[in-house]
């Protein structure tokens, strides 16, 4: 990791489990619908879901059960149900103080989510604060990860080794490392040795307050 903030110019930032605390309600519903639609015990389906996180759940599920008919809709029954209450789910608490931190140290704040384009900017509109300088969601051959990391790029007319991506799960961490970008994962869902098996150089945090020290090391 670099040893002062400087060295980097770009934070980016997965969404739901990274910034919004969505994970539990999410990992809930797609054990549901994976027990119901498959015949799976639902602890199962649950730890099935987190296992494959970080992926849009139509690929979560064709990672799951390839090629399964009842994939699709049971994709479009949870990208239905989980915009039930979602505007209600919280930043968890120490986001909006650590991304104003950075954006004061002179450090951009992108989002780069799987959730389609207009929820998270729906989402963010509700929000007072933190406003980000770039905002990303799923389109269709537009997701987290490579397409994402080369947009963020662009847009800003940065090198890789500028960019550092935040997220919380392993799938995170593996996008990272491919495309050679410094990685930080937040524990919760995966612990710290869990991120470190994927991405060998990746620090982790237990909440954003941490970041700066991690980019200060």
């Amino acid at each position: 990791m670099p040893d002062s903030p400087q060295k980097k110019s770009v934070c980016v930032f997965d969404f739901d489990g990274t910034l919004v605390d969505s994970m539990g309600g999410f990992a809930d519903l797609a054990a549901q619908l994976i027990a119901e639609a498959y015949d799976r015990p639902r602890q199962e389906a649950r730890e099935a879901y987190l296992r494959t996180s970080g992926l849009p759940f139509f690929q979560q599920l064709e990672v799951l059960f390839p090629g399964d008919a009842r994939n699709a809709a049971t994709a479009a029954a949870f990208e239905a149900r989980k915009q039930e209450g979602y505007f209600g789910r919280p930043f968890f608490q120490d986001v909006p103080a650590a991304i104003t931190g950075l954006q004061e140290r002179g450090l951009r704040a992108v989002v780069s989510s799987n959730n389609g384009q207009e929820l998270v900017e729906a989402y963010l509109e509700r929000q007072a604060r933190p406003r980000f300088d770039l905002v990303l969601g799923f389109k269709k051959g537009f997701a987290k990860g490579k397409a994402h990391f080369e947009r963020v790029l662009a847009h800003f007319g940065l090198k890789a080794s500028e960019m550092l991506f935040v997220g919380d799960s392993l799938h995170d961490a593996r996008q990272a490392l491919e495309f050679g970008v410094d990685f930080v994962g937040r524990v919760g869902t995966f612990r710290r040795e869990q991120f470190q098996q994927v991405h060998p150089r990746a620090a982790t945090v237990r909440g954003l307050d941490e970041l700066m020290g991690v980019l200060c090391r």
